[in-house]
């Protein structure tokens, strides 16, 4: 089983109009409703992959239960969230149809008392003692969790021997990386403002010093660069893809994940990982991928490195 954890979850909602202007009212073609947060999205393409995956973090409120209500349909999928007396936020992507541009509005999310970030420590302990192949971390943190709560979970995780990936931002993520997680996911910004460099090889090269045992960075449309301690690579799509990036990156995690799991070597996981990504934005709605295109992308995603190079 892999175990996505979740802290900030959410229910993504896909909008589709014909063309975003400010200050118009607009008519919506098309509206799709999704559970999300990042490893909500990610366990989902896992599940959708044949993995046996479980996701825990919180919930609450009424978009909460529609979210759960979601989450009970998928095949593969076990939800074991915890309840919280606040609302699980939403979030809203307004695709431009004419442009193929995105427009992502994030709300808050719900204000975690102290005694519900303890139950969901149990929980969290409970599943690590069930046996697990690997871990994901994944997202912001609501109000009201520790700052370093990453950096705690990865410690937990690595304790009961569970491989540990960590794909977040700003404070929780430089926290995280000091517990040394097994990898981490950072796109070129949040590499940039955990290592105060903005060339990619460089940061990559400083955030495994600073504590992460592999590093795969988002280049965005450009694809992935990864430094490991089995070597440097760089993925890339055949050319470039044109959509809705929501949830791009974190079919990009579940693609590691799966070639974790595997025991696939490097390049073959920085390749699903990239063919998952291209493939989700491709999708029309938030957190989905499009099979057929990650089926025929797969073999032509472009691997290059040298596995002495790390």
């Amino acid at each position: 089983m892999i175990l996505t954890v979740t802290l900030n979850t959410a229910l993504d909602l896909t909008y589709r109009v014909r063309s975003l202007r400010p200050h118009a009212s607009h008519r919506v073609s098309d509206v799709v409703e999704r559970p999300g947060g990042k490893g909500v999205n990610v366990a989902r393409v896992l599940a959708a992959l044949g993995h046996e995956t479980t996701v825990t973090g919180f919930v609450g409120g009424a978009t909460g239960r529609a979210m759960r209500d979601q989450l009970g349909g998928i095949p593969g999928l076990t939800d074991a969230l915890v309840p919280v007396a606040g609302a699980t936020r939403r979030t809203i992507a307004v695709v431009d149809e004419l442009s193929g541009d995105t427009t992502q509005l994030n709300e808050p999310g719900p204000q975690i008392a102290p005694a519900e970030w303890g139950a969901f420590l149990d929980r969290y302990e409970e599943l690590l003692d069930g046996g697990v192949r690997a871990v994901a971390l994944c997202g912001s943190l609501p109000p009201g969790v520790p700052v370093g709560a990453y950096a705690h979970l990865v410690r937990a995780a690595r304790a009961a021997g569970a491989p540990v990936l960590l794909d977040t931002s700003g404070e929780p993520l430089r926290r995280g990386v000091a517990a040394r997680p097994d990898l981490i996911k950072p796109n070129t910004d949040e590499l940039a403002e955990l290592t105060g460099s903005h060339e990619p090889l460089r940061a990559t090269q400083d955030a495994r010093r600073r504590g992460a045992h592999a590093v795969v960075a988002s280049l965005g449309a450009d694809g992935v660069l990864a430094v490991t301690p089995e070597g440097r690579w760089r993925a890339t799509p055949p050319a470039r893809i044109h959509g809705n990036p929501t949830g791009a990156g974190d079919s990009a995690v579940a693609g590691l994940l799966s070639g974790l799991v595997q025991r696939l070597p490097w390049p073959d996981r920085l390749a699903r990982a990239v063919a998952l990504s291209a493939a989700t934005v491709m999708a029309p709605a938030a957190g989905e991928f499009d099979r057929d295109a990650y089926e025929q992308l797969l073999a032509r995603i472009s691997v290059t490195g040298d596995s002495s190079a790390a």
